[in-house]
């Protein structure tokens, strides 16, 4: 499979080289057999790249389990990893497969591995050299046939050092890494993923498309997406949502220039509100650190925590254009002129005016918020990851009827 199949395949979107030089690296350790471990920050698409590694081994028959460690109650980790014998603590009314069990023949992608308690990476250790382990509760030596890949978005070698991971445990699993490239270092991708985003989105919803100009491109390219390709995503899918109007026959998209995207860029610092974006010298003067700055803001959504205050309404302005062209061969948002030549050009002005039927900020985040607290059968912490921003952030903002429960 050469390496654009490979892309859409599972669906990764850029031509960055270090992109690529990581994707070929996971083909490479494939077939190998070699525990994996995956670096990148928050929302570069490791999932992604331990799908491929299975797919491409000698386990693809086999299951795939994905465990976000992170996401584990400290006291049940071993449970979840090894599982349990009955009676082996409070709760334990049967016997209770782990991980480990159900994925044996398989492969088992552990996210966020520096959350593990050090008691369970010691653990973890053991299975790896030796494929043995314990369930919790029991004296019974188990054996499993496991591959681990592992991804954090932290520096692991400096948990090492600040004694929250093991050295012989990040020994073992960084003879084999690949790192993937934060979406600041991959600028030639950043409009062809908002293209794709704003594509899928509005076919879905029945609504026209979002293109922008030369300026609008370059400015969305400055920010730096803290978040990565999820905040984009995100801000993407808002965007649309806010400025998009439903499709009709003579109109099928809808263009920015800078500046009617400025002001609805997000901004590392200050409030977080729709506000012009300052430019390079501000990031540059901040004194915030990165990792706070993304720590503060991954997702379009606490840019917008005050917006409903403002009373904002968009005035969706649309003229008048020419048919459609229908016979397209390849998908819109890959083609060279932003969804094919020929479609109808609506600009977008800047909101000067109140209408009756646009849709507010506020209700269009609570709706997205509802759709990923349904989605995780009203888990917080999931779903504010979905959303990619704090569970803080998502309590501020939950609708009325959430808070409740």
């Amino acid at each position: 499979m050469d390496l654009q199949a490979l892309k859409n395949k599972y669906d990764i979107i850029g031509n960055d080289s270090a992109l690529n030089n990581a994707l070929e690296t996971a083909v490479k350790f494939a077939p190998t057999g070699l525990s994996v471990l995956i670096q990148g920050e928050s929302g570069v698409g490791k999932e992604s790249f331990a799908r491929i590694i299975h797919s491409f081994s000698a386990r693809r028959q086999g299951a795939f389990f994905v465990v976000n460690c992170g996401a584990l109650p400290k006291e049940l980790v071993n449970s979840e990893l090894f599982g349990h014998v009955k009676g082996s603590f409070t709760g334990a009314t049967d016997n209770r497969k782990g991980y480990f069990e159900e994925a044996d023949g398989g492969t088992l992608f552990l996210d966020e591995i520096a959350e593990l308690p050090l008691e369970s990476q010691a653990l973890l250790l053991r299975v790896l050299q030796s494929g043995e382990y314990r369930k919790v509760g029991s004296n019974k030596v188990e054996h499993t046939d496991v591959r681990i890949v592992a991804a954090t978005n932290v520096h692991l070698y400096e948990a090492v050092k600040r004694g929250k991971f093991r050295e012989d445990l990040y020994f073992r699993l960084s003879a084999a890494q690949i790192r993937i490239p934060p979406l600041r270092n991959r600028k030639s991708d950043i409009y062809l993923l908002f293209r794709k985003f704003t594509s899928d989105f509005s076919e879905v919803n029945g609504m026209c498309k979002i293109s922008l100009k030369p300026d609008a491109i370059r400015l969305l390219e400055q920010y730096r997406w803290p978040g990565n390709i999820r905040q984009l995503q995100g801000f993407t899918q808002s965007l649309t949502a806010m400025l998009s109007v439903k499709v009709t026959p003579t109109m099928q998209r809808i263009e920015l220039s800078a500046q009617d995207l400025a002001p609805f860029m997000p901004r590392e610092e200050g409030e977080p509100i729709p506000v012009l974006y300052e430019g390079p010298s501000q990031q540059q003067t901040s004194s915030f650190a990165a990792e706070e700055r993304q720590a503060i803001f991954k997702a379009i959504f606490d840019l917008k925590q005050e917006v409903d205050s403002l009373k904002a309404r968009m005035d969706r302005q649309a003229l008048p254009a020419p048919p459609v062209q229908e016979d397209f061969q390849e998908a819109e948002w890959q083609g060279q002129d932003d969804f094919g030549a020929g479609r109808p050009i609506v600009h977008v002005e800047t909101p000067s005016a109140p209408e009756a039927h646009t849709l507010s900020v506020r209700k269009t985040e609570e709706e997205l918020i509802r759709q990923a607290l349904d989605k995780y059968h009203g888990n917080r912490k999931k779903a504010a990851e979905e959303l990619g921003m704090s569970e803080r952030s998502l309590y501020r903002k939950l609708p009325e009827e959430y808070r409740k429960k």
